[in-house]
């Protein structure tokens, strides 16, 4: 979570590789954009600084993208490696005489996408779940493949196209029932032309990535990996199924993937040629951050803690929490529970009590606004009430920012009143030894010893769950396969 909101980049839709992380935000009914899920408004982001608008399209594109993913992650062996395989790709590819230019992205996001200008976006999440030059050309050759055969234009024409027919809808017919059913059957279209365009996309890339000397089966491995990233992650807890996101994200599901890329794989060679220099890559991607940003706050387990801005909280049981560059956000296993924590500029007079009623959320009851203190912060906090969804609001004033908790919970408040407001009145200042003490995550490339095993390496994991299956992930392994010595793997460190 950043200081203040940021702009959630809402023109990005080629998210090729995964779906976006939405789960979490469809659970309280919070997004980027304007729209009323439950009677309840979403806070709206603020725009990028005006001066953007004197841009070029392809500019403009490209400052709301750094703005959406916490920037560009400045790495010069990285970028050295990206380029080098993009110089490969491009003379084997159908359009030798394209340039193009690969910006690495601060986000642990697993993700990859393509602008029309030949520009190609990876993440540094995406970089940490590869494992081998070919994976990595498996991702790039795939970007590339929409550049090639024009769908990130395609798309750009698509999504304008669906714009102008919902403002049509919306000014001819002056029907918001009609506006949104014409926009519904505008997108659904899109989703399904975008499909195919991901199939194809795969196997254009798969090609390239052949014909430029890289095992092309490194695409069934990188997806393989990104199908388990996707299970393990804490969203799939929230009561939707991904699989549903996944499609109207017009993202083929994937394993339907996965059977694509073999069968474009095999067309060129069997399992086990190609360069895949996975010693090399490995030590390229040695030391890099893994998960949240530094700058923006760590999870650790039910509890976030961010250094910079010196304050920590603690989740209730059972929740899961995910630090996004606008918020934090949390479910409850199982769903019927979930969170936000945000922060906005509130000025020096205006009350809490006041601001909790000024009309940033809907349906907002005015008898339950309360002041009150928190570890010694002014606070205040009230309710409100969606169709679906019943709300404790807090506002706590930390320095001169206002914090704000949005808990939300389908059964009577009164049954959860009392899980949140022990949550909220964990939020403190951290001390100077915990600042201190404070470590991000990185990935340490580490030698199998003799004896070595699986649960071994896993115990080194410095994560909040699943240690096994998260090292067997990053790695490329299955349960009980054996480890050689001498092997190069992956964990996660503090």
């Amino acid at each position: 979570m950043r200081r203040t909101l940021n702009h959630s980049g809402g023109g990005v839709n080629r998210r090729c590789w995964v779906q976006p992380c939405a789960v979490l935000l469809l659970a309280i009914g919070l997004s980027g954009c304007a729209s009323y899920v439950n009677g309840y408004r979403p806070v709206a982001l603020p725009d990028l600084p005006r001066q953007s608008d004197t841009l070029a399209p392809g500019q403009r594109e490209h400052q709301r993208i750094l703005a959406t993913y916490g920037g560009a992650f400045q790495d010069p062996r990285l970028e050295g490696l990206t380029s080098r395989v993009v110089e490969q790709l491009v003379a084997a590819s159908e359009r030798p005489e394209l340039k193009y230019r690969v910006t690495i992205l601060n986000s642990p996001a697993v993700n990859a996408f393509a602008l029309p200008n030949g520009q190609l976006y990876v993440t540094r999440g995406l970089l940490a779940l590869a494992s081998d030059n070919a994976e990595l050309a498996s991702v790039l050759s795939h970007e590339m493949a929409h550049v090639i055969a024009r769908h990130a234009a395609i798309r750009e024409d698509q999504v304008r196209q669906a714009a102008l027919i919902s403002r049509v809808a919306t000014d001819v017919f002056n029907d918001p029932q009609m506006s949104a059913m014409t926009l519904a059957k505008s997108k659904l279209a899109l989703a399904g032309f975008s499909r195919s365009q991901e199939l194809e996309a795969d196997g254009i890339g798969v090609g390239i990535a052949a014909r430029a000397g890289y095992d092309p089966y490194g695409a069934v491995r990188f997806l393989t990996a990104m199908g388990r990233n996707l299970a393990m992650r804490p969203t799939s807890n929230a009561g939707l199924d991904p699989r549903l996101l996944d499609f109207l994200s017009s993202h083929p599901s994937t394993p339907e993937r996965i059977k694509n890329a073999q069968a474009n794989a095999r067309q060129y060679t069997a399992p086990g040629s190609g360069n895949r220099d996975k010693a090399g890559y490995l030590a390229t991607i040695d030391g890099l951050p893994y998960g949240e940003d530094p700058r923006e706050g760590f999870v650790r387990g039910r509890r976030f803690l961010h250094p910079k801005l010196g304050f920590t909280f603690m989740a209730p049981e059972g929740f899961s929490l995910d630090n996004t560059a606008q918020a934090v956000l949390g479910v409850k296993d199982g769903g019927g529970q979930a969170l936000r924590l945000d922060v906005v500029r509130v000025p020096g007079e205006q009350s809490l009590a006041s601001y909790l009623t000024s009309g940033w959320i809907e349906n907002v009851d005015s008898t339950s606004v309360q002041e009150m203190s928190v570890n010694g912060f002014p606070a205040a906090t009230a309710t409100a009430r969606g169709e679906q969804w019943n709300f404790r609001l807090y506002a706590i004033r930390f320095g001169s920012e206002v914090y704000r908790f949005i808990f939300a919970s389908k059964s009577k408040m009164a049954d959860s009143d009392r899980v949140f407001r022990e949550s909220v009145e964990t939020f403190r200042r951290l001390s100077l030894s915990e600042v201190s003490g404070a470590k991000p995550l990185r990935l340490k490339v580490v030698t199998v010893a003799a004896g070595d095993t699986l649960e071994r390496l896993a115990g080194h994991m410095n994560v909040a769950d699943h240690p096994v299956e998260r090292f067997l992930m990053l790695n490329g392994l299955e349960p009980g396969q054996a480890l050689k010595p001498g092997d190069k793997v992956k964990i996660v460190v503090e």
